[in-house]
């Protein structure tokens, strides 16, 4: 973008290309989607945010369920204590990984719902009871987080602006020549324009990075190693 806008203005300068055009359109064809990316992505961040403090209370509700059940042989509280760890690490590492295959995560939960089904004489069916609603409330939470690490803001809004961006030295370049006027100091024609560019691209990058909350790589990015239930 930085080659782009020093470009198309050495090319304004240098073959005295400038005209008066109001950018305003231009500008509302960039800022307004961009702005709305940046919003939409945030509020995705935020209910992920959300979701995940659902998972991580519910698995450790559960947890504690476990704890409570006194006639528990401690093979089986073994069992189910490394079940629920098993669902906690699968669930961070398809986070991080960025994929769509569940079948682990899935395979998991499966493990954890036979292990309890299983304890017909040591565990009360009134615990077992409320263990599966918290199970419920668990899963929901990470279907939540899965359509959210899924299905991003929309792909051809985010592709239009981009296309603009790209567009925008070029059409912008030759309005700050004629506005300065080529014999004036050529260094603040070539530094509105890269800074102008760089202001926007900069923006998008930052939507970009927002778009995967879970990858760990921006700065603001969840931790996920948070809602461990065992952190």
């Amino acid at each position: 973008m930085l080659v782009i806008s020093v470009l198309a203005t050495y090319l304004s300068i240098h073959f005295n290309l400038g005209y008066n055009v109001d950018l305003t359109l231009l500008s509302i064809a960039i800022i307004f989607p961009l702005v709305f990316n940046i919003r939409g992505a945030f509020k995705r961040r935020e209910k992920a945010l959300e979701h995940l403090s659902q998972f991580r209370t519910s698995l450790t509700t559960i947890l504690h369920y476990i704890q409570m059940s006194r006639n528990l042989p401690q093979e089986d509280n073994t069992r189910l204590e490394s079940a629920i760890d098993h669902i906690s690490e699968r669930v961070i590492l398809f986070l991080k990984k960025g994929g769509t295959d569940t079948r682990e995560v899935d395979e998991a939960f499966k493990e954890l719902h036979g292990t309890i089904l299983g304890l017909n004489e040591h565990m009360p069916s009134k615990i077992k009871d409320r263990i599966f609603r918290f199970m419920n409330n668990m899963q929901e939470a990470f279907e939540n987080v899965y359509a959210i690490n899924s299905h991003r803001t929309p792909q051809a809004l985010k592709a239009y602006c981009l296309v603009f961006i790209f567009v925008f030295p070029i059409i912008y370049a030759p309005n700050i020549v004629y506005n300065i006027g080529v014999e004036d100091a050529q260094w603040i024609e070539y530094s509105v324009v890269i800074i102008t560019e760089f202001i926007l691209i900069s923006l998008y990058n930052i939507q970009d990075q927002m778009e995967y909350p879970f990858d760990e790589y921006g700065l603001d990015d969840i931790k996920l190693e948070n809602f461990k239930v065992n952190r």
